[in-house]
C-alpha cells in the first residue's frame, strides 16, 4: 500500500515538474537524442562487425575458438561422467 501511495505522489509530482519545467525538458531531450543515437550507432556497428568477422572466419574454414561455441552443457557433463568412471574403475583394479 506503501508503494502505490508513494507511486502516485511521485507520478503527480512528476507531471507539475514537467508541466512547470517543460522547456528545460525539451532541451534535455534534445541532447539527450544524438548522444543515444551515437552510443545505439556505435553498438550496432560493433555488432555487425563481429558478425560479419564470424561469416569470414566460416567462408575461409577456421573454426572459432572454444569461447565462440560453448559446448552442450549436457554433453559436458556426460564426458566429465566418463572420466570419474575410469577414474574410479583403475583405483577399484588397483585395490
Amino acid at each position: 500500500m506503501k508503494t502505490l501511495i508513494g507511486g502516485a505522489v511521485a507520478a503527480v509530482i512528476g507531471v507539475i515538474g514537467l508541466a512547470i519545467w517543460f522547456d528545460a525538458f525539451l532541451q534535455l531531450l534534445a541532447g539527450a537524442i544524438p548522444v543515444m543515437l551515437l552510443l545505439g550507432g556505435c553498438l550496432a556497428l560493433y555488432l555487425g562487425f563481429d558478425e560479419l568477422k564470424d561469416t569470414w572466419q566460416k567462408d575461409t574454414g577456421v573454426e572459432p575458438g572454444p569461447s565462440a561455441q560453448p559446448e552442450n552443457e549436457a554433453e559436458k557433463y556426460r564426458k566429465e561422467n566418463e572420466e570419474l568412471k575410469k577414474e574410479l574403475e583403475k583405483i577399484k583394479a588397483e585395490k
